[in-house]
């Protein structure tokens, strides 16, 4: 079943809206893709004017910017550490925008959208470089 991002039958307040057309093409929407740690693999989709939008649905390499250097790199992703969208993508290895990932150079922030993009860019997290573990401060 397609997604419709066109108007809604109701009004907010539960009232009808009369419809005065029929649904569209350029109204359907598409499924949510969820881009997961492995092997690379990319899904590309044909959108109007004949052009061209990929969908990472696997990534194994990450773009990371290292904040001190203002270098990237193409890093090897290891796991996914944490996700504010949803904690359960952490056990599924769901890469979203904003989730921490663990690299091969250490921790980085996601700061693309995987599932829109097609890339996965980070940022370096600071502290985090070389694997190094931030401990801390005692009193």
């Amino acid at each position: 079943m397609a997604l419709w991002q066109g108007r809604s039958r109701r009004k907010p307040t539960g009232g009808r809206y009369r419809p005065f057309r029929k649904k569209r093409k350029h109204e359907i929407g598409r499924e949510q893709q969820y881009a997961f740690v492995g092997p690379q693999r990319l899904k590309v989709y044909r959108t109007k004017g004949a052009n061209q939008k990929v969908r990472i649905l696997k990534a194994e390499f990450a773009n990371v910017l290292d904040p001190r250097t203002s270098t990237t790199k193409r890093v090897k992703i290891v796991t996914v550490k944490e996700s504010p969208s949803n904690p359960h993508f952490v056990t599924r290895n769901i890469i979203t925008r904003g989730a921490t990932i663990q690299t091969e150079a250490g921790l980085a922030k996601v700061t693309s959208s995987p599932g829109q993009d097609g890339v996965v860019n980070a940022v370096l997290l600071e502290g985090a470089a070389a694997g190094a573990t931030v401990t801390p401060r005692t009193a």
